[in-house]
């Protein structure tokens, strides 16, 4: 079978990446643009389309009468028409579970340095801010401990409890949000306007879709009464940019930490870029699955469930 690769350069230069067994043709692309007639073009001869993040929609799918999977080096699926793949017998599947290690550290790398400032006291440093005070040291930013802050995630899958463990090693307390406008389904849960209003940081790791596009919003930040840091390295779009700009300016937040954004990469005009100098604001590019081994364990499960499909039809 022939297979696809349309954007291998989403891994990091070094990972290796071979062929999965039963591929008898591989084809790799470092990056795909959007594009359908390229992609169309790209993948005529395909049985099998690796990708990251390239929108395969219904008119992808429909012009490629050898398609049978279309196989994500991701865990979200929403750049792929999931009817059209049903509609015209293609097999769609995603990884998951790859970054349990990756992602939860990464959250606390970005917890921590927003909630002590991280990137602000480093450049006070470097600039020569702090020889010119003279002082032993500098704190006209407060640094904020996380023991005994309360800790409220939204999306308790495998890493959602990976981060209540971590947490709960920094001595926070932590609630774990029902879904919104549900009842609690046991003592585990707390109800959703409750963690937004009792949490110091909001942490997500829900997937986007009709129910989570924009839950963060102007309604649901005006109910996080105790100004928490929101954490996001789920999806931009669980987000609304403006609605956050506009709570960070009114001080309904002390500040935002993300690696994910609406737009990717994030365009000059997004007003989340306002607070590029911001002591409690820090981004990183939609980097917190990608540590070394969170890539080498997803390319292994990604070949194992590549074979087996390949095994399964011959």
């Amino acid at each position: 079978m022939q297979a696809v690769f349309l954007d291998k350069g989403t891994f990091s230069d070094g990972i290796d990446l071979p062929a999965p067994a039963g591929v008898s043709d591989y084809v790799t692309y470092n990056d795909t643009p959007k594009d359908i007639d390229l992609i169309i073009e790209r993948c005529k001869d395909a049985d099998i389309i690796i990708t990251n993040k390239v929108q395969i929609g219904a008119d992808v799918i429909a012009s490629l009468p050898k398609l049978k999977l279309i196989q994500l080096t991701a865990t979200g699926m929403n750049n792929v028409d999931q009817d059209a793949c049903n509609k015209h017998d293609v097999a769609l599947y995603n990884v998951a579970g790859y970054a349990v290690k990756s992602v939860p550290e990464h959250t606390f790398m970005l917890m921590l340095t927003a909630m002590r400032a991280g990137i602000y006291y480093h450049q006070k440093v470097a600039d020569g801010t702090w020889l010119a005070n003279g002082n032993f040291c500098l704190l006209d930013i407060p640094l904020i401990d996380l023991e005994n802050k309360t800790l409220g995630i939204i999306g308790v899958g495998t890493i959602g409890k990976r981060v209540t463990e971590i947490a709960r090693a920094f001595g926070m307390t932590v609630l774990w949000a029902e879904h919104q406008g549900q009842a609690p389904r046991n003592e585990d849960y707390t109800a959703f306007d409750e963690v937004l209003a009792r949490s110091d940081v909001i942490t997500l790791h829900c997937p986007l879709n009709e129910q989570t596009q924009h839950l963060i919003n102007q309604d649901t930040l005006a109910k996080m009464t105790k100004q928490p840091l929101i954490v996001n390295v789920a999806r931009g779009g669980i987000v609304d940019s403006q609605a956050l700009t506009d709570a960070i300016n009114s001080e309904q937040i002390i500040g935002y930490a993300s690696d994910v954004f609406e737009q990717e990469p994030i365009t000059s005009d997004d007003p989340l870029l306002t607070f590029a100098d911001h002591p409690r604001v820090i981004f990183s590019p939609h980097n917190a699955w990608g540590s070394e081994s969170a890539q080498e364990t997803l390319w292994q499960m990604l070949s194992k469930q590549v074979a087996d499909f390949i095994d399964n039809r011959s």
